[in-house]
């Protein structure tokens, strides 16, 4: 299956495609011109040959798209009229309640729901969750992920994952640099807790990258539940302890780079991607892209590449092939 191209609308959050000195300035632009800011970003997704968005937090979030064209169904319209979908939003942001908290169960299932029927009037089928931040290491009292930890976010997405497939929304984790779903036991132990009739993965290969683990592997071995992969490369591993505050994203983009230029194993990586439910989509994420339409055309370039190479592992029997 030749995939479509999506992307985050993240990509477009770099200051200087504005012509702005500040994320600061850009929120507070979008906040009075939202319909200027998303036909900007419709024409640059026509001009880099990508069709699918994933909306994210603030200014690309549902509520900026609501003010921007009064309705889901007007937004959905607008995006057709350029041959354009979304794909997916993504539970980010100050603006989402906090899964670490028990008792707000009422009020996660509620935000989730709201989200979860804007997809359905665009035309979109998934809804894209995070685990909570871990601590920083050395913190008192110490916070572990363990399995008592990992039983309750199990719950809650259980919940969740129920209640937003009542609108044909699946529901899928996105593994996080620094958060409790980043390691290859914090994926595997949340999987094996979850009904996979309810609960989807949504892996990003330089997440996982950077947290030592091989996305690759987490992909062969979750194939059957992933329902939307983010593609993003990695430069190395994080090697020290991050301090996890507000800062914490900006202290991870030293670690991330365009596609193709890290350490990411992309034609593994595409055949991966192309026994899984998730297939159909190959979304590009790029932070904060400067020049998000050149860099979009390039991650495209990669990942065309490596989709009409055999992976590692496959080349001795495509060498047999050809030789035949």
């Amino acid at each position: 299956m030749t995939p479509r191209f999506a992307t985050d609308v993240v990509t477009f959050y770099h200051p200087d495609f504005w012509g702005l000195d500040s994320a600061e300035a850009l929120r507070d632009w979008v906040r009075d011109r939202p319909r200027p800011f998303w036909e900007r970003v419709m024409d640059a997704l026509v001009e880099a040959g990508i069709t699918g968005l994933e909306l994210t937090f603030a200014p690309g979030d549902i509520d900026s798209a609501l003010r921007a064209f009064g309705s889901a169904a007007s937004f959905r319209r607008e995006l057709a009229a350029r041959g354009l979908s979304v794909v997916s939003a993504f539970i980010a942001g100050s603006d989402a309640p906090d899964w670490r908290q028990g008792d707000n169960l009422p009020a996660i299932v509620a935000d989730a729901e709201r989200r979860a029927a804007f997809l359905a009037e665009v035309g979109a089928e998934l809804l894209v969750a995070g685990l909570p931040m871990r601590t920083t290491y050395g913190t008192r009292p110490p916070f572990f992920v363990d399995a008592a930890y990992m039983t309750r976010m199990a719950d809650i997405a259980h919940v969740v994952g129920e209640a937003v497939s009542r609108y044909g929304v699946k529901l899928a984790f996105h593994t996080e640099s620094n958060s409790t779903l980043w390691y290859e036991r914090d994926i595997d132990l949340f999987m094996t807790l979850t009904d996979p009739r309810y609960v989807w993965l949504c892996p990003d290969s330089c997440h996982i990258t950077l947290g030592g683990g091989d996305p690759v592997a987490v992909a062969r071995r979750h194939a059957q539940r992933i329902a939307l992969a983010h593609w993003k490369d990695a430069v190395k591993p994080i090697d020290v302890h991050l301090t996890i505050d507000d800062t914490v994203f900006a202290q991870q983009q030293p670690y991330m780079t365009e596609l193709g230029t890290g350490i990411v194993d992309w034609r593994a990586w595409a055949d991966a991607m192309s026994r899984t439910p998730g297939a159909g989509i190959a979304l590009i994420e790029l932070d904060e892209a400067a020049d998000p339409v050149a860099t979009l055309r390039a991650g495209k370039a990669v990942a065309d590449e490596a989709r009409t190479w055999p992976a590692v592992g496959d080349h001795a029997a495509a060498h047999r092939k050809d030789q035949a």
